[in-house]
């Protein structure tokens, strides 16, 4: 009796187990959150940066605006290369950008280098935010309101705990600590390239003429927002206006020229992205307002210390937490709880100009921490389901430089305002932002064709 031989066999090879919702949403939000220590946190830094640079408060206030700057540009920039490229791609790209930005701001020997590495060092943490939005837009939609709760719940967390963050690195350790505290997000890539991986790319096009044209829009528009704050001249304004006219004009021109444009047409006569970007306009303009002036109320007017400060907003990572992972888990009816979120921020800050207890801007404030993580919860998720896979990285990117955009017009006006009023008037007066967002909210449950 004969036997066959056995052939060789080879071991095989065990498929990575998938991530849970739960984990995924965790791992996009550490990818996403860092990217808000960059403007909340870096506030409290200021004084600190302009005593020992030798420089003034004015040039101090180009750190905030260079970050506000390349922030929402990186994420405009990024998301379209995820689309392109491929996650994987967009995000070691961008930790190595987000990596140098981090090196040049501690090493920065004045405020010129300072600001070159806060430019360079938001671009980068722009990659993580595109990147996270787009990785969260493609889960599987069984798994996206699992994945979009725990998304939210870890932004609030960060967008909270920021301004006490930046008090104790600044007055513990050093100021520039906390000027790249974005550089977190690093920590979280490890975790993520598994499922960036799964994620790739169309090959399209970039458009770069398309996106330069986008970015000297933005710049122009956020630096022209910023007039008074940094006592710019009047032939630098000029310009500024010159390059957003013809910048503007000319990405209009792309836009109806070009079937590959870096802003896609049909994006812009969306319906449901225009009301989507309204309204994260609103609710990152109220944020961004109260966040400028709130602090200061309590530290001037109530003598309270930045670690009290930064210790009272905790609280609002609790409520943030929990409403975006209720939000997370709704159905065609985010935009309603969105609304009230934004319509009781709006009524706290509001309630500031008619009561002197501290109480009101700190509700307002931690409200307003729920009402942003809120908002990525929803419009992520409404959008996901309206833009076709190769091109929501890009669209996500789009619609966050609108929201990031709407922040700067909301610290710009409280920047204004503080000149004419006192400083409780101006969290009152920042209330119409969210306000606004409160009937645009409402329009986000209805169906469009």
């Amino acid at each position: 009796m004969t036997t066959n031989p056995v052939a060789p066999t080879t071991a095989a090879v065990p498929s990575p187990v998938p991530l849970s919702p739960r984990s995924a949403g965790l791992r996009y939000g550490a990818l996403f959150g860092p990217a808000v220590f960059g403007v909340t946190a870096a506030g409290v830094a200021l004084p600190d940066v302009a005593s020992s640079l030798n420089t003034t408060a004015s040039a101090a206030a180009w750190v905030l605006t260079a970050h506000a700057l390349a922030l929402g540009v990186g994420t405009a920039l990024f998301g379209r290369l995820a689309d392109s490229r491929g996650v994987r791609a967009s995000m070691l790209i961008g930790s190595v950008v987000l990596a140098v930005g981090a090196v040049i701001c501690l090493l920065a020997p004045n405020i010129g280098v300072l600001v070159a590495g806060r430019f360079v060092l938001a671009a980068g943490s722009g990659a993580m935010t595109s990147n996270a939005l787009a990785l969260s837009a493609s889960s599987d939609p069984a798994d996206r309101p699992r994945v979009l709760a725990g998304f939210g719940a870890t932004m609030a967390v960060f967008s909270a705990s920021a301004t006490l963050a930046g008090g104790v690195f600044t007055q513990w350790v050093t100021w520039r600590i906390t000027l790249v505290l974005p550089a977190l997000s690093l920590l979280a890539v490890p975790l993520c390239l598994r499922p960036a991986a799964a994620r790739r790319g169309s090959g399209r096009p970039l458009d770069l003429p398309g996106a330069v044209l986008l970015t000297v829009a933005a710049m122009s528009f956020l630096l022209l927002l910023q007039v008074s704050a940094l006592s710019l001249s009047a032939p630098v304004v000029v310009a500024l206006g010159a390059a957003l006219v013809l910048a503007g004009a000319g990405l209009v021109l792309r836009v109806r020229s070009s079937e590959s444009s870096f802003v896609p047409r049909g994006l812009v006569t969306d319906s449901t992205f225009l009301r989507a970007a309204a309204t994260g306009v609103g609710v990152y303009a109220g944020l961004f307002g109260a966040m400028y002036a709130v602090p200061q109320v309590l530290v001037r007017e109530h003598g309270w210390s930045v670690l009290a400060v930064g210790a009272w907003l905790l609280p609002g990572a609790v409520v943030g937490a929990v409403l975006s992972r209720f939000a997370g888990r709704l159905a065609g009816s985010g935009g309603r709880l969105l609304s009230v979120i934004a319509g009781a921020t709006a009524v706290a800050l509001a309630g500031s100009l008619l009561a002197e207890a501290a109480f009101l801007p700190v509700v307002g404030a931690s409200l307003g921490f729920a009402a942003f993580a809120v908002t990525q919860v929803v419009t992520t998720g409404l959008m996901s389901t309206r833009i076709e896979p190769a091109l929501r990285g890009g669209a996500m990117g789009l619609l966050n430089l609108a929201f990031f955009v709407g922040g700067g017009v909301g610290s710009a006006a409280a920047g204004a305002l503080v000149k004419s009023v006192s400083l409780t008037g101006v969290v009152g007066a920042v209330a119409v932002f969210p306000l606004l967002a409160v009937p645009l909210a409402l329009t986000l449950d209805r169906r469009d064709r």
